[in-house]
């Protein structure tokens, strides 16, 4: 994402104009697009038009509309972003109030402005900053598989993309039948590196990551250094160094989460966003294992040992999922704002959004979307709201 022009005024209003380079950047959009917004690109629209004698034509043209957001739908897939709302400002093709979706596209500029107090808040503006960050954490392939089975995805920085399914029926090995099962399975791995020379480009040098049960990833690997020799293909041969073989228990997507874990997987990913985010949640599992009062999860828990102080200097760490910043509520999503800023620059803990497209966003989402690592341990902070709705519903005459 390139920022072409942005302005931001004292109480929070103000507009940035971007310009999206690739695909994960209508991810970044989807974020920062909120209902309410206001939106202006570039646009087709059918205009009907009606001749002297009364008969009507229609014809589509290119124009620019600006639109009060109403909805956004973002498909992650193909990274298409489809934003709805009525026209705002009237044009020579519409009027005010008339209902239109952009769709917004690579390489076209957008305008977004906000309005109101503290709409421009730190969360926006992070989700900018870290956009147009031109040291993003570079993408990771992984092909999870098994025999008969590969799935197919990517890893950026914010998301966890499966690419391709792939499904090849590979005969068992029985009797004397061993060479059809040897066929089924060059077939099934012929097909699988078709696939994944279609996705990637071979001139970039990013990790591929192989996993499997028992051998069958090792065997890929195999076929596909074979391949490239007996083609002559120079390019794929000098991915040789990028592919890292591993284990997994299984050729499903979800198993990506345990090979991320593994010691070969962490040294080759350790500067990237994943990984860090991965360790995190590991961290605070492993505390949250061992009871001891310095791992909390839940909005009330988590609100309350921030406002003792307990999340702040000396290894304090905020773990937010940035779906509860999409709450197209804003008194919802300005309680979480307020409460990473307080964390981040009034504690001086550490702040953490973690995404809710990778393995590690959901596994936060399953605790609520937010979690804490405390500098010091904190005991019953969740019997002390029970203790809590039990006054107030003694103090309201409710029997409890």
């Amino acid at each position: 994402m390139r920022l072409i022009k942005q302005s931001f005024e004292r109480d929070g209003s103000g507009f940035v104009t971007l310009f999206p380079e690739e695909s994960e950047d209508m991810w970044y959009a989807y974020n920062l697009i909120r209902p309410n917004d206001l939106l202006r690109a570039s646009a087709i629209r059918r205009v009907t038009t009606e001749s002297a004698t009364g008969s009507t034509s229609s014809t589509r043209v290119h124009t620019t509309l600006t639109i009060r957001v109403a909805s956004l739908d973002f498909d992650p897939q193909s990274s298409q972003l489809h934003v709805s709302g009525r026209i705002a400002e009237e044009t020579k093709f519409t009027k005010v109030g008339q209902y239109h979706t952009l769709d917004l596209e690579l390489q076209r500029n957008f305008t977004l402005e906000k309005d109101g107090d503290e709409a421009w808040d730190s969360v926006a503006r992070g989700i900018i900053k870290e956009a147009c960050d031109p040291v993003k954490s570079a993408d990771v392939w992984a092909v999870v598989m098994q025999e008969g089975l590969a799935n197919l995805a990517v890893l950026t920085g914010a998301r966890t993309v499966l690419r391709q399914r792939i499904e090849v029926s590979i005969p068992r090995k029985r009797g004397g039948r061993a060479g059809d099962h040897d066929k089924g399975l060059e077939k099934f791995f012929q097909t699988t590196l078709e696939t994944l020379l279609r996705q990637i480009d071979l001139n970039e040098s990013k990790p591929i990551l192989l996993a499997s049960p028992g051998f069958t990833a090792s065997s890929f690997q195999k076929f596909i250094l074979d391949t490239a020799i007996r083609t002559g293909n120079k390019a794929l041969m000098a991915q040789k160094a990028n592919f890292v073989v591993v284990h997994s228990s299984s050729g499903h997507l979800h198993s990506l989460n345990e090979i991320l874990q593994s010691p070969e997987v962490t040294a080759r990913l350790k500067d990237t966003q994943y990984a860090r985010e991965g360790k995190l949640m590991d961290d605070f599992m492993a505390l949250l294992r061992k009871d001891d009062g310095r791992a909390w999860y839940g909005p009330n828990e988590v609100e309350k040992a921030v406002e003792r102080g307990a999340v702040g200097r000396g290894g304090g760490v905020l773990l937010i999922s940035n779906a509860l910043f999409r709450a197209q509520d804003v008194a919802i999503r300005r309680r979480w704002v307020r409460l990473t800023d307080k964390v981040r620059d009034v504690e001086g803990g550490e702040v953490r959004t973690l995404s809710s497209e990778h393995e590690s966003g959901k596994r936060l989402d399953g605790l609520g979307g937010i979690a804490a690592i405390l500098t010091y341990p904190l005991d019953d902070l969740d019997e002390e709201e029970t203790e809590a709705e039990i006054n107030n519903a003694d103090s309201n005459g409710v029997e409890t």
